[in-house]
């Protein structure tokens, strides 16, 4: 049992390691000093894009890492 936990763990660890570097800088730098702020198709519907679906998985990820976490330390 204990050694499927781990690889449970190591597999969580990769899959929230990938999504937090897939997901793109909040910071736009100069960039929206200069051209000012605009509403796009894409801002308007941040719910379902793939922004959105990085996030969901990173969220996800990160709280099965800590339950596992915990069991793992109890076992």
């Amino acid at each position: 049992m204990k050694l499927g936990l781990f690889v449970v763990e190591v597999i969580l660890a990769l899959i929230l390691m990938v999504s937090v570097l897939m997901q793109p800088s909040k910071s736009d730098g100069f960039k929206g000093l200069v051209q000012g702020a605009s509403d796009t198709f894409f801002s308007k519907n941040k719910k379902r894009t793939k922004e959105a679906l990085l996030y969901k998985i990173t969220i996800f990820s990160a709280v099965a890492f800590a339950i596992n976490t915990l069991i793992l330390n109890l076992v």
